[in-house]
């Protein structure tokens, strides 16, 4: 995955801007959020059911 530097983050913003406007930019910024956090607790679950898992066998 290739770094990306300050320019390209710049026109990334300014694209987002465009497309999205200014008002529905916060939003768009939350739900990315909250969808990122609700996907980490997931494969955190999962993580931990399976360390569960593996404690029962070593039993």
């Amino acid at each position: 995955m290739p770094n990306l530097g300050f320019g390209s983050l710049l026109l990334i913003v300014f694209a987002a801007l465009l497309i999205f406007g200014p008002t529905k930019l916060p939003e768009l910024g939350k739900a990315v959020g909250n969808s990122l956090r609700e996907f980490k607790s997931a494969t955190k679950g999962l993580a931990d059911d399976d360390d569960e898992d593996k404690k029962k066998e070593e039993k």
